[in-house]
């Protein structure tokens, strides 16, 4: 479940990509202008908005995976990953999806004429396919090593406290002396709370 929320959310940033990939190919040197102009004013902040969200992901997951690597001292070997066509097929239907949903919403907004599904599907995958073949590409490697990351990093910490414990028995075993140490402050508590004998309790006599 939690993979598919991500995928999700990686389709849904990659939308934005493929949108400015699809206007530049429709529009060429103009794409800059039909895009920061009139119903579509929103739409640099927005591509901003998911490259910079998107990088915060990957930067994220990258951490993670150092850090795992790090605790465990060793490298992080992939896990089971989705398959790679699957995973292309996937975020290229949400991206689809969302550009088409997005071209008809400013359409509708702008009162203009809502574009043909034949030129939503044709400038929907000259954008959308590319970005898809590369987010997949990246997220496929970055989900491998993400689960087994957070896998290492659970291990690692649960393996903290009995440590600490087996460290601290082994230098009870082997050192004596540091047995005794740790036994003094006891045993001046327990003299300090029942205190030496009176010298009253002899005087009566």
């Amino acid at each position: 479940m939690k993979r598919a929320w991500i995928v999700l959310a990686v389709g849904v940033l990659a939308a934005q990509a493929g949108h400015l990939l699809a206007y530049q190919i429709r529009f060429g040197a103009a794409a800059q202008q039909v895009q920061s102009s009139g119903i579509h004013s929103y739409f640099p902040d927005a591509v901003r908005s998911s490259l910079g969200i998107t990088a915060a992901l990957a930067l994220t997951g990258l951490f993670l995976i150092g850090l795992a690597r790090i605790l465990s001292g060793r490298s992080i070997r992939a896990g089971s990953a989705p398959h790679y066509a699957r995973l292309v097929a996937i975020l290229f239907t949400i991206q689809l999806l969302f550009f088409a949903a997005q071209e008809m919403s400013e359409a509708w907004v702008g009162g203009t004429r809502v574009a043909s599904v034949a030129d939503l599907l044709l400038w929907g995958t000259l954008g959308q396919l590319p970005v898809a073949l590369i987010a997949a590409a990246g997220l496929r490697w970055l989900l491998a090593r993400f689960e087994s990351a957070v896998h290492e990093i659970r291990i690692a910490l649960a393996a903290v406290p009995s440590r600490v414990a087996f460290v601290a028995l082994v230098a009870l075993v082997r050192n004596p002396a540091d047995r005794n140490l740790l036994l003094v402050p006891a045993a001046g508590a327990s003299l300090a709370k029942r205190g030496p004998p009176s010298s009253l309790r002899f005087s009566t006599n």
